[in-house]
């Protein structure tokens, strides 16, 4: 018998956010790790804490994290100087 679904809804108690953030947050970086290991994927992995910590993740070299940064600004920052 497997376990139950589970309600996605915010967790209202402060701590126990947290400890659910901390475990799924190791959860998807093994995740990630598992499949660039699986299939050669190049992966860059950026997560957010709710008080604002970064938390990354590439594989191979942080090149792949720079590449997504520098295409991310240049998608969405484009200003018109005329």
């Amino acid at each position: 018998m497997g376990r139950g679904r589970v309600q996605l809804k915010r967790i209202e108690n402060k701590i126990s956010r947290q400890v659910t953030f901390s475990k799924r947050r190791t959860g998807l970086l093994k995740k990630a790790n598992e499949i660039s290991v699986l299939c050669d994927a190049d992966i860059a992995l950026i997560v957010f804490s709710p008080s604002g910590k970064l938390f990354e993740f590439s594989t191979h070299s942080r090149s792949i994290f720079y590449q997504f940064c520098f295409l991310f600004i240049n998608s969405h920052c484009q200003y018109n100087l005329d």
